[in-house]
């Protein structure tokens, strides 16, 4: 008599529970900070680039075209070590360098459309139309549904 079944449908209703627009919005700026942050280190195959680069190797064209490909890697190489900067980085060097009234990436602004807005899945980029209760977030299908609760919802919100 100690086994009490309940319904799996009111336990799954009790975890999910709708968060406030404050929440959301600290969510959506700690996953864009995340974002941001994402992928600014050094190039792990810098190294090797350059020692391939350096490396003789056998050369199967007799038509000249090779002088030319080494050239193009010299100049990638020269982009290479430019770019090793963050984004917040990048907007100050911007804000530094622009002159007053000259349009720049914070200041630029465009009229509003004459169209609503598009809404975008989450997940796959496809247009959604249907919205996650507990977070917000956009998807298309259940498929994409399914792979936000197992993966997306609510994993910025610590």
């Amino acid at each position: 008599m100690a086994d009490k079944r309940g319904s799996s449908r009111l336990k799954e209703q009790n975890k999910r529970h709708v968060i406030d627009t404050a929440t959301r919005a600290k969510r959506q700026r700690k996953q864009l900070e995340s974002l941001e942050n994402d992928n600014f280190h050094d190039d792990p195959h810098f190294q090797m680039d350059q020692f391939l680069s350096k490396k003789k190797l056998p050369s199967f064209s007799t038509d000249g075209i090779d002088s030319k490909k080494k050239r193009k890697s010299k100049v990638g190489d020269i982009f290479k070590l430019r770019a090793k900067r963050s984004f917040q980085a990048l907007l100050e060097e911007l804000s530094a360098e622009s002159k007053k009234g000259e349009p720049n990436y914070i200041n630029a602004a465009a009229k509003p459309s004459n169209f609503p807005n598009r809404n975008f899945c989450a997940v796959c980029g496809y247009f959604s139309k249907y919205t996650c209760v507990t977070c917000g977030t956009r998807y298309c299908c259940v498929n994409c549904l399914k792979t936000h609760k197992d993966t997306r919802c609510m994993k910025w919100t610590a």
